[in-house]
């Protein structure tokens, strides 16, 4: 009898918070105190809930947490620093992560904690030769659509200087491998 598999989380599965997103929904503004939740579903259905407030009026701003993981209410404080952007105008901000404290713009929930990401694994890593193999030989041609989406977007340049442009080169190779997959090949692929 086969055992059943253990596989790693990956990245990609974990509920997180990104200094990106709280920056979008404007929670990062100077002098201010802001509140809100923040849920995690799947196929539609909420999962998970946290509630959250940043305060930027003190002198050492921070996110504060407030959620409950098996059954225990968890609050915790989670510092922001910023720095100065390379680019010279406005700051870049960070979280300190409390269980490291490594600057990171990005948290991870690990041990009931959101914390620096640490070790893990991203999806590609743990792929399969086989499934890499699929990727690589059929993964343009399931991506058909959305590499024809790219190409004919908005602002998308295809020749800069009379020359094409990189990114034009490449979709444009991605495209003929995505044409030069037969579907019947794509089907027995499919089957196995």
């Amino acid at each position: 009898m086969a055992r059943i598999g253990t596989y790693p989380a990956t990245f990609e599965d974990r509920k997180s918070i990104s200094i990106s997103d709280l920056r979008k929904w404007n929670y990062l503004q100077p002098d201010s105190w802001r509140s809100g939740t923040l849920s995690w579903s799947r196929r539609g259905t909420v999962h998970s809930q946290i509630s959250f407030c940043v305060d930027m009026v003190t002198t050492g701003p921070y996110l504060e947490l407030s959620y409950n993981w098996q059954q225990q209410p968890i609050h915790y404080k989670v510092k922001l620093t910023a720095l100065t952007s390379n680019l010279g105008a406005g700051k870049v901000w960070y979280f300190i992560c409390p269980q490291t404290s490594k600057r990171c713009r990005k948290l991870y929930f690990k041990n009931g904690y959101f914390q620096y990401r640490g070790e893990g694994y991203y999806e590609k890593q743990i792929q399969s030769k086989y499934y890499r193999h699929l990727e690589k030989t059929y993964g343009p041609a399931l991506r058909g659509d959305q590499l024809y989406n790219q190409l004919h977007s908005r602002y998308f340049r295809k020749f800069y200087n009379g020359k094409p442009t990189k990114r034009y080169v490449k979709l444009m190779a991605q495209l003929n491998a995505a044409n030069s997959v037969s579907e019947r090949n794509l089907m027995l692929a499919m089957s196995r």
